[in-house]
């Protein structure tokens, strides 16, 4: 069934490369919660997380025809949504930079901002492996397909990653 699966998106892909919106649609269907959960868990706001999708969605098929790999298809729109919720990352972190009534000592803003900042220390590379992992729910033989890497790699990866995390919220003081 899975392969099934696979062909009958590649299919919706090649036809939506070709302009057709209803195989789009359908795209957008299938994933939509998948891309929500990892706007959500990464920027923490849902009217944030729905404005990342959105836009990501808009790009995405502004630029669909250009996508090479049609298997590349879930890893691409992840990049887009990733490189979105950077972008809403930093422009908060700047207006809360900005905003000297905002209380500083909220725990759990504190700490949620910490691990942000973790998170965005990663390179890119880590911070798909960790996104798809922790907030998509990916295995590690699914993030391989996508990221074209053995799995073993993926976790290696992923470990590293989570482990330069840890090394940096060590540092701070929660």
């Amino acid at each position: 069934m899975y392969n099934y699966q696979k062909s009958a998106e590649a299919v919706l892909i090649q036809r939506a490369k070709r302009g057709d919106i209803k195989a789009f649609s359908e795209l957008y269907s299938r994933i939509y919660v998948e891309l929500y959960r990892f706007a959500l868990y990464t920027l923490k706001h849902p009217q944030e997380a729905e404005d990342a999708v959105s836009d990501t969605v808009m790009a995405a098929y502004e630029k669909i025809s250009g996508l090479k790999k049609e298997e590349s298809f879930r890893s691409w729109i992840f990049t887009i949504l990733s490189n979105h919720c950077k972008s809403q990352f930093q422009k908060r972190r700047q207006a809360d930079e900005l905003d000297e009534d905002y209380p500083a000592e909220e725990s759990d803003y504190s700490v949620s901002q910490d691990v942000k900042r973790a998170f965005w220390n990663l390179d890119e590379e880590e911070r798909l492996i960790v996104s798809f992992s922790v907030f998509g729910g990916y295995q590690s033989d699914e993030i391989g397909q996508m990221l074209k890497m053995n799995p073993t790699t993926v976790r290696s990866r992923k470990k590293r990653a989570l482990e330069k995390m840890r090394v940096v919220l060590q540092g701070v003081e929660v």
